[in-house]
């Protein structure tokens, strides 16, 4: 009897015991803590009426962490700094003298920067940092130094091409898409600022398709890129550049009271860069198709003057007879629309899609008028249109603007000689009193209206406009056209004139 006790106490023993030991076991394997999982890639179809696609979530952000893009930006300084020369100019003085609010980087002793796009040593750069150059040299980053010469400039971009010979392997920078470029866009510069060479700054795109005035040049074309990354004295004709290390543009001006770096600079789209380059590379000139157009901003009391129901498009003030406009059918009083398939909001922005064309090319341009839109086929002509050839001589500067409606509306009654046209014959132009909506537009309360400027002259050669206010002269305050012709019977020469622009920023021209 005690023996079966025994046995039966054992049995139950041996079953607590096993009882207990798959209680541990299961614990272990089902109550433990997850091993990590990789993210997972979640995949849905998704009908949106037109048929299934294909939605894949992968379970975390994309965007880059601060050690990754610090990666980036190393990758690309890497490869971008190595096409980056810098240019050394002999035979014209460096810049000096009080700055423009909007002005190009003035070159630091005479030092500028360019970028190599060949293996074969074709250099871009701005045409403001060889322009009056005697001499010319490139310096690499690598220190090897080369004799340049200059292949051919284009004013009205401010855009240049050098040449150098030697080995046909000079480092080159892929050129990118600047039409794919969008506000906030992460961006590199690469120049020599202060003789600081291959220096690197980095930045956002700020805006699109800014034009800023300061290329001299009756048919400058200026649809800049607009960047925070520092750009300084010597960074002209350096390398705007993507985070891909493609070139999307030429460092060309910035926006300063002190001519140093305040937080605006401003670049050449490759685009339109490549397009004169190729230009300048084949035929050391560029050759450009043209409208025969005048043409203005359309603002809202344009907009409400001719009936349209939105502000936008660009006016057509003038057409020049027997140009391609002429033969197309444009008129004066259309709205540009479009050109080539492109809105066109801006002068700038039709400017600029016109100067990719050739002589010769037919585009599109889409036209609303007396309250209907239509698409005219316009065959673009060259300078050497007998057309255009008395248009294109006289380079001065565009007609005068038509008073806009506000300024039709009645104004008090003034001076007979306040519409007097004064000739200043030393500097070949035309002065005026100032009139009383200008006063407000310049922010001025008197000087000299620039009403002409004369082709060849002093003042056309020191680069002074038309449409400018004259406020002072060698530092002294002129009130009136009469007051000009006064200082100029005992100054000496050159004269420093200080001007008002219509954006309200001033600049500074010497007239010899």
């Amino acid at each position: 009897m005690a023996t079966r006790r025994a046995v039966r106490l054992l049995i139950g023993t041996g079953l607590l015991l096993v009882g207990l030991l798959a209680g541990i076991w299961s614990t272990l394997l089902f109550d433990r803590d997850p091993a990590p999982r990789p993210s997972t890639r979640i995949v849905k179809s998704v009908d949106e009426g037109r048929g299934s696609s294909t939605v894949v979530d992968s379970g975390r952000e994309d965007s880059p962490t601060p050690a990754s893009l610090g990666d980036r930006f190393r990758r690309v300084a890497g490869q971008v700094r190595g096409a980056v020369v810098a240019i050394r100019v002999q035979g014209d003085e460096a810049e000096s003298g009080p700055r423009e609010f909007f002005d190009r980087p003035p070159r630091q002793q005479n030092l500028g920067s360019g970028v190599l796009i060949s293996p074969d040593g074709y250099i871009v750069t701005n045409y403001h940092v060889i322009e009056g150059a005697a001499a010319t040299e490139v310096r690499l980053p690598d220190k090897r130094q080369f004799k340049a010469r200059i292949v051919g400039t284009d004013e009205a971009t401010d855009l240049a091409v050098l040449k150098i010979d030697g080995p046909s392997d000079f480092p080159v920078l892929p050129i990118g898409r600047s039409d794919d470029v969008q506000v906030g866009d992460w961006v590199v510069a690469v120049g020599n600022p202060f003789r600081l060479t291959s220096t690197v700054t980095a930045g956002i795109v700020s805006a699109l398709g800014r034009q800023l005035q300061i290329i001299e040049d009756q048919f400058r074309v200026e649809n800049f890129i607009q960047t925070d990354a520092a750009i300084n004295p010597g960074n002209s004709g350096g390398a705007l550049v993507n985070l891909d290390g493609e070139l999307i543009g030429i460092n060309t001006a910035i926006a300063s009271r002190t001519g140093a770096y305040e937080g605006y600079g401003f670049a050449i789209p490759s685009r339109l860069m490549e397009r004169v380059v190729t230009d300048l590379m084949e035929h050391g000139e560029m050759r450009r198709g043209y409208l025969g157009v005048s043409i203005q901003e359309v603002d809202e009391d344009r907009a409400e003057e001719v009936g349209l129901d939105a502000i936008h498009g660009v006016y057509i003030a003038g057409v020049r007879s027997g140009s391609a406009a002429d033969r197309a059918g444009i008129r004066r009083g259309d709205i540009v629309e479009a050109v080539a398939g492109q809105r066109v909001d801006a002068p700038n922005e039709l400017q600029s899609v016109v100067a990719l064309r050739r002589p010769g090319d037919r585009v599109q341009v889409r036209v609303w008028r007396e309250g209907k839109t239509q698409t005219l086929t316009v065959r673009l002509m060259g300078e050497d249109t007998p057309a255009y050839q008395d248009w294109l001589s006289d380079r001065q500067s565009p007609p005068e603007p038509e008073p806009s409606p506000q300024a039709q509306r009645p104004q008090p009654p003034s001076d007979s000689t306040a519409e007097t046209v004064v000739p200043i014959e030393p500097w070949g132009v035309g002065l005026r009193p100032l009139r009383a909506p200008e006063q407000e537009r310049y922010e001025v309360d008197d000087g000299a209206y620039v009403a002409h400027v004369d082709q060849g002259r002093p003042a056309a050669e020191a680069g002074l406009p038309r449409d400018v206010v004259i406020t002072a002269l060698n530092d002294t305050s002129v009130a009136t056209p009469t007051d000009v012709q006064t200082h100029l019977q005992d100054a000496e020469t050159p004269v420093l004139v200080e001007v008002r622009r219509p954006d309200g920023t001033r600049a500074f021209y010497e007239i010899q």
